[in-house]
């Protein structure tokens, strides 16, 4: 069974970081682009970041850009998002996102991702 887990979330105090993973199993992503999105309450999805199959390529929503770093390591199957100075305004569930071409571009598209995982709480208190 292909899955993708999230972890690492939790509760934080603006200013401070943490450092999400997002880690495959039942077969290697190694040649996908991974995206983070986000769901605040109330709100619709959105895209947070993306990182292209050999991590030549990222991309920021200009919301989280210079606070955020999404990186991966092929040989773990392991992508991370570094959240750094988080803000009341992060707080949401963060889901990863497997593209669905392989050697496919990075992306800021829901449609562009074919597995997802079931989300990580991240809560930022001010």
């Amino acid at each position: 069974q292909v899955q993708l887990v999230e972890s690492g979330g939790g509760l934080v105090q603006a200013g401070g970081s943490l450092r999400p993973p997002c880690v495959a199993s039942g077969r290697t992503f190694s040649r996908n682009s991974i995206g983070w999105f986000r769901q605040a309450p109330g709100k619709d999805r959105e895209f947070v970041a993306s990182i292209s199959w050999i991590a030549s390529s990222t991309y920021y929503a200009d919301s989280v850009a210079g606070r955020f770093t999404i990186s991966r390591s092929q040989a773990a199957n392991l992508v991370y998002l570094q959240m750094n100075n988080l803000k009341p305004e992060d707080t949401a569930v963060y889901y990863c996102a497997a593209g669905a071409v392989v050697r496919g571009p990075a992306s800021r598209y829901e449609t562009d991702y074919d597995y997802w995982g079931q989300g990580t709480q991240v809560t930022v208190s001010s």
